[in-house]
This record gives structure tokens, C-alpha cells and sequence, in this order.
């Protein structure tokens, strides 16, 4: 489910279901290096959190992605989204980037870091073929918590 009026109303009828909200975290950078990095990283990352909700459709709502700078309070972001999604229902909060300072910053929130592939060279088949690499390293993450109920 995504983060839509539609998809939230169906959260909303099915909480006892639908527990896990899935948040893409993703760095704007401004310098000539970085906007290409993090526009190649934000890439990487919706295709994945996007193949992620496929798998695990009617048990997780995908947000709209949050984007920052190095320069925000990224601790108070986190946590602040973090408490505010608990709040609304969910059960499990799991936020998903390519940037590793995450895991330093929130190392008590469920910060799931993978390092960002380039997709934009790479054709259909290639491609899909990352991501299922790259998610069969998330699920365990997910089913790891899920267990632990």
C-alpha cells in the first residue's frame, strides 16, 4: 500500500493487518557531485521500497519518501517521524536509505542502510534482478522484527 488517501483508508479498516509503515530516507545534496549521487541514490531507493511494497502488499504502507540535507537535526526528524507513525497505528517503523550516517544517528530506531546501486545504465532485466538481490537481504531484517512481536 502506499501513501495515498485510497491506500490509508484500507490501512485504517485493517490496522490489525497492515502494521508496518516503510519510510525512504533521502539526501538532497547540492554539490555538483552530490545532486548526481543522491539523484542516482533516491532512484535506487524508490525502485527498491517500491519492489518492497509489492512483495509485502496489505502488511506494509510505504510513505512518501522524506528527503533532508546534512545541515536538518536528522535525530529529531527520525524520531519525530518515528513517534508520530506509532501514534497513527502502526505497529513497526522501519526507515530504508542509502546513507550510511543513519545507522550512527538512530541506532535505537530500525534504520535498514543498503548502499545505493546505479539503475539508470542498466536494462529491465538486469535491473530487476538487483533489486531482488538487494531485498532478499532486507527481508530478513523485516521478518526478524515482525517475529519478535
Amino acid at each position: 500500500m502506499f501513501w495515498t488517501s485510497k491506500d490509508i483508508d484500507e490501512f485504517l479498516k485493517n490496522k490489525q493487518f497492515i502494521d508496518t509503515a516503510i519510510v525512504p530516507l533521502v539526501l538532497l545534496e547540492g554539490t555538483e557531485i552530490g545532486i548526481k549521487q543522491s539523484a542516482s541514490g533516491a532512484e535506487f531507493l524508490m525502485s527498491l521500497t517500491n519492489f518492497l511494497e509489492q512483495q509485502f502488499k496489505g502488511r506494509v504502507v510505504l510513505t512518501s519518501p522524506v528527503t533532508y540535507t546534512k545541515s536538518l537535526n536528522r535525530k529529531e526528524l527520525i524520531a519525530a517521524m518515528h513517534d508520530e507513525l506509532i501514534a497513527s497505528g502502526f505497529t513497526y517503523v522501519f526507515f530504508i536509505t542509502s546513507d550510511h550516517e543513519w545507522t550512527q544517528l538512530a541506532p535505537e530506531k530500525d534504520v535498514l542502510w543498503l548502499p545505493s546501486v546505479p539503475l539508470s545504465d542498466m536494462d529491465q532485466k538486469v535491473r530487476q534482478q538487483v533489486l531482488s538481490d538487494q531485498l532478499r537481504q532486507v527481508i530478513p531484517m523485516l521478518s526478524a522484527k515482525w517475529s519478535n512481536q
